[in-house]
């Protein structure tokens, strides 16, 4: 299972001379995947570039060296 969590929380204020003022925001989202059984745990990287995720997740070894004869009729 791979589970892919972000939390992001922001804070602003404005201080004037009759009032202050303050705003917070906090927003959350979490999203898991069932990974298939070839994949390999320690194999996976992730990097964050520009705004967009990328996760990378590499096969183990004797998933990619697996081959089977399909039976044509």
């Amino acid at each position: 299972m791979l589970s892919i969590s972000v939390e992001r929380s922001s804070e602003d204020g404005v201080q004037e001379r009759n009032y202050n003022k303050r705003e917070f925001s906090y927003s959350s989202f979490v999203r898991s995947f069932t990974l298939p059984d070839a994949a390999d745990a320690n194999g996976i990287e992730a990097k964050y570039v520009d705004g967009v995720l990328c996760v990378d997740i590499a096969k183990r070894e004797e998933a990619k060296m697996q081959s089977r004869q399909i039976e044509i009729k």
